[in-house]
């Protein structure tokens, strides 16, 4: 689950199973990582919390470009279109986003739905259930 609204973000991390890895929360005034043995990590960045909490840093930045099919504003990035045009594949900030599915929301508008992003040992899947 992910909710993001202005600088706010609270992203909860679940394995493929479902269970729960983590919950992230932050806006400018800073972050916060609680793992479900209670454990809290604070700072004032996505980075350093994610690299602290995680092992890796996760791009919340880009994230939020990234779910749109959109590349993030201000970094140089290379991408290339599927064969309907939509978003195919996403290369930026070393990170590789890989759009397998869309969906329109409720004004039409064709969406990504399922993607796939890959770090050097990192690799996450993304569903995306619902637009609001």
């Amino acid at each position: 689950r992910w909710s993001h609204a202005g600088d706010r973000d609270e992203l909860d991390l679940a394995s493929p199973l479902g269970q729960t890895v983590a919950r992230l929360m932050g806006d400018a005034r800073g972050v916060l990582l609680q793992t479900p043995d209670g454990k809290v990590e604070t700072a004032s960045d996505w980075t350093t919390l994610t690299s602290r909490g995680l092992g890796w840093a996760l791009p919340v930045e880009g994230l939020a470009f990234w779910v749109q099919g959109a590349p993030r504003k201000g970094a140089p990035f290379t991408a290339e279109a599927g064969a309907d045009g939509a978003p195919g594949v996403l290369r930026q900030d070393g990170w590789t986003i890989v759009y397998q599915a869309f969906v329109k929301d409720a004004t039409g508008v064709s969406r990504p739905a399922r993607m796939t992003l890959d770090y050097p040992g990192v690799e996450l899947r993304l569903v995306i259930d619902a637009w609001q």
